[in-house]
């Protein structure tokens, strides 16, 4: 039996246990839980530096070790963020709609868990406890794979959370671990129709695509953000510095940071040496731009295609200047991977244009694009941000990870 055949057991006997457990046994196991991130933050911390050393050994980014690495202050926000799980509302059956038919069947739609989720990701472990918490309340088992880089912070992780569960009699398989990082084992995961009911890949574009590409089950794409911001004519320019600055510089590791800015030709020549400046006081970034921004900025480089179609997640931003709202929508359009773009603009018309338009999951005016977040949308802890139209779009919280059954209940009614 494989790896996965293994696994998928294990999660489909806990998948019928979860059934069993009501709102009340499930927050007070994750309350267990948010308890043992913090007692056993010493595990953790010790086990998440042997990652962080491997990974400098390696010669990964600075950027990329930031995304990895763990302190006391980020395992108390991940605990805080289990304990805003327990006082979200529990979906599980809730009734969508309920109404009884011309038969006099009555019928009732409710909310169920979708079953056996599948997730595969990269070196965020905290994600880990995240998808983790989000599944357990909705009544779903979880087989999760990170990478290679975080294997030994994702193994604690596990491991502190099933004993926990263990501690309070509750089946431990309801969570559990891929600790084979291979390739090969990857794909058995990609290819486990009859075991997985839906497998969310949460990562960079080439993992994204991989997934697509070979996956023989339901697929929930996320994570992938080459994300834009459109400073319009009428914007404010102050504004607009204080945006891209923060889009860009505040975590540029994540998803939802700033990769494209785009500017309107009337604008460009006073925003962008201004912005080069500010920007520059806060952290240098590289601009890679078109010939019209590249005589106007002091520094930078002239773009390829491909640096317009890139998610960076560093200290590099492409810049394009158009000559009009539509030019700009297009363009967004074009390279977009449909997670957030804003536009910084003092037309209404301009910003209603824009949201309309623009083809992304969270479309901002006049605001950052560091805002999507399940967090910041009031929906707890998030398991990822989805790019694309079915079954779910942006941050997935609790409801996203159910589906809805028919309940119908009749007299002896038949068909005629």
């Amino acid at each position: 039996m494989s790896v996965i055949d293994t696994l998928g057991k294990k999660a489909k006997m806990a998948e019928r246990d979860l059934l069993r457990l009501s709102t009340s046994d499930k927050n007070k196991a994750l309350s267990q839980i948010a308890d043992s991130l913090i007692s056993q933050a010493s595990f953790l911390l010790s086990e998440n530096l042997k990652d962080v050393e491997n990974a400098k050994i390696n010669g990964v980014s600075d950027i990329m070790i930031d995304r990895l690495s763990l302190n006391i202050d980020s395992l108390k926000a991940i605990s805080d963020g289990v304990r805003q799980v327990i006082h979200l509302a529990d979906p599980i059956g809730q009734v969508v709609k309920g109404y009884t038919n011309k038969d006099g069947l009555k019928i009732m739609q409710k909310r169920v868990p979708l079953g056996v989720i599948g997730m595969i990701f990269e070196s965020r472990p905290n994600v880990t406890v995240d998808a983790f918490c989000l599944a357990f309340k909705t009544n779903n088992a979880i087989i999760l794979r990170g990478g290679k880089e975080a294997i030994h912070s994702n193994k604690a992780l596990v491991k502190v959370i099933q004993n926990s569960l263990e501690a309070i009699g509750v089946n431990k398989y309801v969570l559990q671990l891929v600790e084979d990082t291979s390739h090969e084992v990857a794909k058995e995961m990609m290819q486990a129709s009859g075991i997985l009911d839906v497998l969310i890949p949460r990562g960079g574009a080439g993992l994204i695509n991989r997934v697509k590409e070979l996956a023989r089950v339901p697929v929930i794409e996320t994570g992938v953000g080459n994300v834009h911001i459109y400073v319009d004519d009428s914007a404010d320019i102050d504004m607009a510095i204080n945006i891209v600055s923060n889009a860009k510089t505040q975590r540029p590791s994540v998803c939802n940071a700033a990769e494209s800015l785009v500017v309107h030709k009337d604008i460009a020549s006073e925003f962008l040496p201004r912005l080069e400046k500010a920007i520059h006081k806060i952290h240098p970034v590289e601009f890679r731009s078109d010939t019209v921004a590249h005589q106007i900025l002091d520094n930078s480089v002239l773009a390829t295609n491909d640096d317009y179609g890139k998610e960076f997640l560093d200290y590099i931003l492409s810049v394009k200047v158009v000559s009009s709202i539509e030019e700009a929508v297009d363009w967004i359009n074009t390279y977009s991977t449909h997670h957030s773009e804003s536009i910084i603009t003092q037309s209404l018309a301009h910003a209603e244009y824009f949201q309309e338009t623009v083809d992304a999951a969270a479309v901002y005016v006049n605001a950052s694009t560091r805002f999507t977040d399940g967090f910041v949308f009031g929906l707890g802890a998030e398991i990822g941000i989805s790019t694309q139209k079915m079954h779910v779009r942006g941050p997935m919280g609790l409801e996203a990870l159910t589906s809805t059954k028919y309940y119908i209940n009749g007299s002896g009614q038949i068909r005629q």
